[in-house]
């Protein structure tokens, strides 16, 4: 976890997120159906405690499950964040593009591997788990078979 702050920003420039707080440098790849839908083809996000994290800007919430929120700029509709919803102390899973700091940061772990479309399966030595792995442990939404 990295304690330096960074900045990102929306395509139009709109909304800004500036990052004070503890976050990972590496992001995570998800290849589940409700992220192939909302990404397009793959998810790919890293975690920053919610204290660090400040949005300016038309940030617009979507409840995408009962227990998480997806958030997107509502002039361009740039995708922002993840994030569960239990508590106002949940960390954002926020989308690293936004952020110049991270182009250089190294991909962390995928899940849903077995899920992958095929023009989007990722290569490299990190950590991979497939649909059984990550439902076992974690809150999910059924019927990715879809």
């Amino acid at each position: 976890m990295s304690q330096a702050e960074i900045t990102g920003r929306c395509l139009c420039g709109s909304v800004t997120i500036r990052v004070a707080g503890a976050h990972e440098q590496a992001p995570g790849a998800c290849h589940c159906r409700m992220c192939q839908r909302w990404s397009g083809g793959l998810f790919l996000c890293f975690t920053a405690e919610a204290a660090g994290v400040t949005v300016q800007g038309p940030a617009v919430r979507f409840a995408s499950s009962e227990f998480a929120e997806r958030a997107f700029c509502g002039t361009c509709g740039s995708h922002l964040w993840m994030r569960d919803t239990g508590s106002h102390d949940e960390p954002y899973e926020l989308m690293p593009g936004l952020f110049d700091a991270a182009r250089g940061w190294p991909l962390r772990s995928e899940i849903y591997v077995d899920r992958a479309m095929a023009c989007v399966r990722l290569a490299g030595d990190h950590r991979r788990g497939t649909q059984a792995d990550y439902e076992n442990k974690n809150n999910f939404v059924p019927g990715d078979e879809q």
